[in-house]
């Protein structure tokens, strides 16, 4: 699929356009409160860092978000155990006080359904790597959320993420999308990502009864969530992987 990739930042018109475009994201994901706080406001805030694919018709068939952060300074240094959460807030701090950034974390990459399997996901991280180069960065990192984990919720994520195939190469599809194009696992980030809420909204956005103290094997989750019926609340502690790309 041959596609043109923008930013915000050269095309302000296709905001409307970008946030409308489908996903496949499970809805639980898209209800993690830093998310919520920070997610859209990169595209405001900082538009040269929202990357957009647009096909030969012109529609948006992919997105890809990024943010700039200080790594190397006092009390930071190594990537963060709280990964996608700690990383946006950084970034938006370091932003509201105007501190030099070192480092860009991808935050997502998104294909639209119909647009799955042309090989998009990689030239979004490619026009992603391409664009923190050109700005004088000399890493990218990436909390990454591997796409293949989610059927294997109760395999400990040290271990699924370092599985190789016979060339070298991850297992998991989307680590070996990062692999392929020069990245290197750093680190676990355990806690990446937390979305707690109320056992209404976890059977609202799964349709799962979550009526048993127990942990609850829920499609799209890389681990069980816990829930805690006396406690009217149910919480999912995503990990992801950290790898970090070289330019």
């Amino acid at each position: 699929m041959d596609v043109k990739v923008s930013s915000i930042a050269e095309q302000p018109d296709r905001l409307p356009a970008l946030f409308e475009m489908a996903d496949t994201w499970p809805e639980f994901v898209t209800n993690d409160p830093v998310g919520t706080a920070y997610f859209r406001r990169i595209a405001g805030e900082l538009p040269e860092y929202a990357l957009f694919a647009e096909d030969e018709h012109g529609e948006i068939v992919a997105h890809g978000f990024s943010v700039p952060f200080a790594l190397h300074t006092d009390g930071r240094r190594t990537l963060p155990a709280r990964g996608w959460d700690q990383t946006l807030l950084w970034a938006f701090a370091d932003l509201r006080h105007g501190t030099s950034p070192d480092t860009v974390s991808a935050v997502s990459i998104t294909i639209a359904p119909h647009a799955q399997g042309h090989g998009l996901s990689a030239v979004m991280l490619s026009a992603m790597r391409d664009r923190a180069r050109a700005r004088g960065f000399c890493e990218v990192v990436a909390p990454v959320r591997p796409s293949a984990k989610h059927r294997e919720p109760h395999t400990p994520i040290t271990e699924y993420a370092h599985r190789v195939r016979p060339d070298g190469l991850p297992e998991d599809p989307w680590l070996r999308v990062h692999a392929r194009a020069g990245a290197h696992i750093d680190s676990i980030a355990p806690a990446s990502m937390t979305v707690g809420a109320s056992l209404e909204e976890w059977r609202r956005w799964t349709g799962l009864p979550f009526d048993t103290a127990e942990d609850v094997e829920v499609p799209g989750a890389l681990v069980p969530v816990r829930c805690e019926p006396e406690r009217g609340y149910a919480v999912y502690v995503e990990p992801n992987v950290w790898m970090r790309h070289p330019l």
